[in-house]
């Protein structure tokens, strides 16, 4: 560092908390949660929890090339759910390469691949043997 010395930023070139969320008012957002739900809702409000109220909110489900959104209204999110959250580029909307479904087609596809899952993972736990040799 050529005998520089790093000193710590100033306290008052710190941005509060949330001052990146007030950007994001009366955007449309996606927001990611833990569990792998994508939300889509308009922020109207937040607060030092990042706990979010989202309006004209819907849940976007994609299973493969088929996508559905189940409308979910005013919605509140824990701000320890969001994993990751952007707004959505309307230009891009609908996703490109994916066919909208119905809210039952969707539910009919997500049980199929969660079957499908768990039978990949019975037959893995039944060639665990082969590992060994």
């Amino acid at each position: 560092m050529d005998g520089q010395v790093l000193l710590p930023p100033n306290i008052e070139d710190i941005p509060p908390p949330g001052l990146a969320l007030v950007e994001e008012l009366d955007k449309l957002l996606l927001v990611q949660l833990r569990d792998g739900r994508k939300i889509i809702g308009t922020l109207r409000s937040f607060d030092q929890f990042a706990n979010l109220v989202l309006q004209g909110a819907k849940e976007r489900i994609i299973v493969g090339t088929q996508y559905a959104e189940i409308p979910l209204g005013l919605h509140v999110v824990r701000g320890e759910n969001v994993v990751l959250l952007g707004e959505l580029d309307l230009a891009r909307e609908p996703p490109a390469g994916l066919e909208l479904v119905s809210e039952a087609a969707i539910k009919q596809a997500q049980r199929a691949e969660r079957e499908a899952d768990k039978m990949k993972g019975t037959l893995r736990a039944r060639f665990d043997f082969l590992d060994d040799i």
